[in-house]
C-alpha cells in the first residue's frame, strides 16, 4: 500500500551507498513531469531503504510529502533490500559499494550460500567467496548453507557432486535441475560437473577432497570421441566454426544452417562480452543474466546429448 508521508519524518541513515546522493541525477528526476515511483520506507526506524535520489528531488521541487511504500522486516533484511533495489534499477552502486555491501550481508546471514548474496548484491560468487574467507571467523563452523532457491545445502557437496556425476553417466539427456534434486546440490553444481566430466576432470575440485573425510570410489568417466580436432583449433571457437562451415554435410541443409548460425554467435571473445555486459542497462541485467543462465544450461545438455550420440556410434 502507498502512503503520502511527511519528508521531513525520514531518516537517509545507513544507506549502502556511500558516496552519497548524485546531485546531478537528482536535477535530472526534479524535471520529470510523470510521478516517479514510491520510495521504499523501513517503517520501525522510518528509514528510506530506496528512493533516496527521489526523496532529494521532491525536497528540491519543495514539495513536504512523498509517496511511500513501507517494509516491516528487521533492519538487516531492510539493508538486503536496500542493497538489491539499487542493484537492480535506478543509479547503480558502485563496485566498493556492492562489495562493502556483500561484507555486511556475510556478517548478518551468514547461512546464504555466496550465489545467494551474489545475486543480491550484484557481484559474482566467487568475489564474495573471497570477501567470506578474509572475514573473522571465515568459514568456521559452517555445515550448510541456503542458496537461491531456498534449499539447504552442505558446504562441501563433494558427495552430491559424485552422485551427479553418476547419474550424468548413466542418463545424460538429464536436465540439470532433475540432477540437482537427486544429489541435493545446486543447478550451477551440476553443470560444473557436467563441464568437469566433458574435459576428462575429476567431478569433485581439489578442495572439495581436501576438506572430506574417508574413501572414496573412482569418479565415472564420460567417453570422450577420438576424432578431436588439433588443440589449437579445439581451443579456438571461431577455428572450429570455421571447419564446421566448410562441410557440406551442414551447409546444403536447412538444420546445418541452423547449427552454424548459432554456433558462429559464441565465437566472439570474452573480451567483446565484457563490452557488451558493460553497456547492459541496470534495469536488464537481472533478465540478462536469467536469459544467459538458461542459454548456458541448454548448451549444456546439448553437449552431453551430442556426445551420448557419439559413445553410441564409437
Amino acid at each position: 500500500m502507498v502512503v503520502e508521508v511527511e519528508i521531513g519524518s525520514l531518516s537517509t541513515a545507513d544507506s549502502p551507498r556511500t558516496a552519497g546522493v548524485d546531485p546531478e541525477h537528482v536535477q535530472a528526476l526534479a524535471v520529470v513531469q510523470t510521478p516517479l515511483p514510491p520510495i521504499t520506507v523501513h517503517r520501525p526506524t522510518m528509514r528510506v531503504i530506496d528512493g533516496l535520489h527521489r526523496l532529494r528531488a521532491a525536497e528540491l521541487q519543495g514539495q513536504r510529502k512523498i509517496a511511500v511504500k513501507y517494509f516491516d522486516g528487521a533492519e538487516d533484511d531492510a539493508f538486503v533490500l536496500a542493497v538489491e533495489s539499487n542493484v537492480t534499477h535506478g543509479l547503480p552502486l558502485t563496485t566498493a559499494d556492492r562489495k562493502r555491501a556483500a561484507a555486511r550481508i556475510i556478517a548478518t546471514h551468514p547461512q546464504w550460500s555466496d550465489r545467494m548474496i551474489a545475486s543480491v548484491s550484484g557481484i559474482a560468487p566467487g568475489t564474495v567467496a573471497d570477501i567470506r574467507r578474509r572475514a573473522p571467523g571465515g568459514r568456521d563452523g559452517e555445515e550448510t548453507r541456503i542458496g537461491h532457491d531456498g534449499r539447504v545445502r552442505p558446504i562441501n557437496g563433494a558427495e552430491g557432486r559424485r552422485v551427479a556425476s553418476e547419474l550424468i553417466a548413466q542418463n545424460p539427456a538429464l536436465s540439470l535441475r532433475q540432477v540437482a534434486r537427486v544429489a541435493s546440490i545446486s543447478p550451477e553444481t551440476v553443470r560444473d560437473v557436467r563441464n568437469r566430466m566433458m574435459r576428462g576432470e575429476d567431478p569433485v575440485p581439489q578442495r572439495g577432497k581436501r576438506t572430506e573425510q574417508g574413501s572414496r570410489l573412482p569418479a565415472p568417466r564420460v567417453h570422450r570421441p577420438s576424432a578431436v580436432p588439433d588443440r589449437d583449433a579445439a581451443q579456438d571457437r571461431a577455428a572450429a566454426v570455421k571447419r564446421l562451415k566448410a562441410d557440406p554435410a551442414l551447409r546444403f541443409s536447412e538444420i546445418g544452417r541452423t547449427l552454424l548460425r548459432l554456433l558462429n554467435i559464441h565465437t566472439i571473445s570474452m573480451d567483446e562480452w565484457d563490452q557488451i555486459i558493460e553497456k547492459v542497462p541496470p534495469h536488464c541485467r537481472g533478465i540478462v543474466a536469467y536469459l544467459a543462465g538458461e542459454s548456458a544450461e541448454m548448451w549444456t545438455e546439448v553437449a552431453m546429448r551430442v556426445q551420448s550420440k557419439v559413445a553410441e556410434t564409437a
